[in-house]
């Protein structure tokens, strides 16, 4: 069977992606420097098709090793969290992600042509959209639309530019994928985060269900949100998520292409939070919450166009809110009470 390299493979969308490359019977090895969360455990550390490297995706030599006897390559590793890693992090966010994309392209090219490298699988975002006047955004639009504000949706564009221009000029093979808001297990406090207050609680350093949950669980009432609440998501499972990844990495149609992988379904931040305080509250207990100041960069409306992705690929994001937060909530939950967020 062909093997993968995945970066970033110990972060919270990389477990999800190994998961289904080892389902789907792939050998694959995974780098991560682990820098973000620590050591973790995951479920298929002792699968004997699975090989960890402990490493860093800005080590050229490390990377062009690896690549040589590696099939296909997800790069997923990158500095990312949720919009309060966008401030406090603007600097580190863009040079470091700069550092890591430069090497893993070097080293791509490298094993593309001297070694069995067939493509490699680039992780943009959604934030490349953060600028846009026009909705659903559709594959294309980041180059029509005004660049993104925030140094992290700058360099996710960056991403694909470097996607583009190693194939322009070295004829290195790529597909693009934009995930829209994974929703999953797996995400904890990142190591070295600094204290954010939402009333009385402190942040998460993550992403907007873990936040809501601890503070719900924490006793928080009324329920502290950012903004009015009226900033509408597309609330994607990370299982959901992996699928297409790797439906693109396979799919012969997926080659020099771009796709945002998301559900079609909109959501706003008000509605999500109701709809976790009715899971974690006693029926009939009200409702109950206040709105803080938005972060700069939160924007506001962020809706997909999901038609490339069903029609090129035959990917639909399937799982509903209601199911994934009943995965997700007793895992967050427990990382609660463990102190892990």
């Amino acid at each position: 069977m062909s093997k993968v390299l995945v970066t970033g493979s110990a972060g919270f969308i990389g477990g999800y992606i190994v998961e289904e490359l080892l389902r789907k019977g792939y050998d694959v090895v995974g780098i991560d420097n682990l820098s973000k969360y620590g050591k973790v455990t995951k479920s298929y550390d002792s699968d004997a098709r699975y090989h960890f490297i402990e490493g860093d995706a800005r080590d050229i030599d490390l990377m062009t090793d690896t690549l040589m006897d590696c099939d296909h390559f997800i790069a997923g590793a990158a500095m990312i969290g949720g919009i309060t890693y966008f401030h406090t992090y603007a600097y580190d966010l863009l040079a470091t992600n700069e550092r890591i994309m430069a090497s893993s392209c070097d080293a791509a090219i490298e094993a593309h042509h001297g070694g069995k490298l067939q493509k490699v699988v680039y992780m943009s975002s959604s934030m490349v959209f953060e600028s846009t006047d026009r909705w659903p955004s559709v594959e294309g639009d980041e180059r029509l639309v005004p660049p993104p504000l925030s140094s992290y949706g700058f360099q996710k564009l960056a991403v694909e530019y470097f996607a583009k221009a190693a194939f322009d000029q070295h004829q290195l093979p790529y597909t693009i994928i934009r995930p829209f808001n994974c929703v999953g297990i797996g995400e904890g406090r990142a190591a070295g985060a600094s204290e954010v207050l939402s009333g009385n609680v402190e942040l998460a350093m993550s992403h907007v269900v873990p936040d809501l949950v601890q503070k719900i669980v924490k006793g928080q009432d009324p329920l502290h949100i950012l903004g009015e609440g009226d900033q509408i998501r597309h609330y994607t499972y990370g299982g959901d998520l992996a699928r297409g990844i790797v439906t693109a990495m396979e799919h012969p149609d997926a080659l020099n292409n771009d796709f945002n992988l998301s559900t079609a379904q909109s959501t706003t931040v008000l509605e999500l939070a109701e709809t976790i305080w009715r899971k974690l509250k006693a029926p009939g207990d009200p409702f109950r919450y206040v709105s803080d100041p938005a972060f700069d960069h939160d924007v506001q409306k962020r809706v997909p166009s999901t038609d490339k992705a069903r029609e090129v690929l035959g990917f639909e994001a399937t799982t509903t809110l209601d199911e994934m937060l009943d995965e997700v909530i007793p895992w967050i939950v427990a990382a609660v009470d463990a102190g892990q967020i």
